[in-house]
């Protein structure tokens, strides 16, 4: 009977080792998943994050003043960075910078009544100039106004630009935000315009105009000059204070 009594403790003590073993390898199973789903969370997570970032492409920059600047701009003609009548017999032009806040201030309250009046009815057409001074982001952002206008979208874009500027060379005119202006603006062929907008012409005309500007004696932004029947060639006008003086300059010019 001892004998037996001693088989069974020995197989109790076995039964009772690979129990322990079965219950280590169980916890070692459930201890591996567990870190494969984290792992597999972690990879969701990251695909996730690489897919919205390479989603962007502009999408998510919004424009505000769509509405108010197609109606504002609806019916008048435009060329290039011109807005009005082609045959006009009076020519005002704008030298700007895009980045500078009082062309901002211009472009919204000071011009365009003369845009609905004088413009609009024939009198006077209206040309845009780059006239880059406050720093090294207004040479892209004039290009991008240019490459606009070839599309005959420029005063638009002009318009939206200004209407959503932020803070001299604070570094938020990049590819995102002009191609939404030029969305915006009514840009039909974004390829077309991104290859022109990009391209050393247009850097060429901007630094042109900018010169033109300097050798007309301006040293602020805006500043404008005017030609018409009664001028002798293009006459600066500096920097006039309201819509009555632009549209006095546009009598006497005419």
């Amino acid at each position: 009977m001892s004998d037996q009594r001693e088989r069974e403790k020995r197989r109790e003590e076995r039964l009772a080792a690979e129990s322990q073993v079965d219950a280590k390898d169980r916890r070692q199973r459930m201890l591996q998943l567990a870190a494969g789903a984290v792992f597999l969370a972690i990879v969701v997570e990251v695909v996730v994050i690489v897919v919205a970032a390479s989603s962007g492409g502009g999408g998510d920059t919004e424009i505000e003043g769509v509405t108010e600047v197609n109606q504002e701009l609806s019916g008048i003609p435009q060329s290039a960075l011109v807005i009005g009548d082609p045959k006009a017999p009076v020519e005002l032009v704008e030298f700007g910078d895009l980045q500078c806040p009082v062309c901002k201030g211009y472009a919204e309250d000071v011009l365009p009544p003369v845009i609905e009046n004088q413009v609009a009815n024939g009198e006077a057409k209206l040309v845009f100039r780059n006239f880059t001074i406050i720093g090294p982001e207004s040479t892209p952002a004039g290009a991008a106004a240019i490459a606009a206008g070839t599309q005959g979208r420029g005063w638009n874009f002009l318009d939206l630009f200004y209407r959503n500027q932020g803070a001299e060379n604070g570094g938020y005119i990049d590819d995102e935000f002009l191609t939404a202006v030029a969305r915006a603006a009514g840009v039909k062929n974004i390829g077309k315009w991104e290859q022109e907008r990009n391209s050393p012409r247009l850097t060429t005309e901007v630094e042109n105009t900018t010169a033109e500007a300097q050798r007309l004696g301006f040293q602020g932004t805006p500043s404008f000059a005017i030609k018409g029947p009664s001028t002798t060639g293009l006459q600066p006008l500096g920097t006039l204070g309201s819509s009555e003086e632009f549209e006095e300059a546009i009598e006497e010019a005419s």
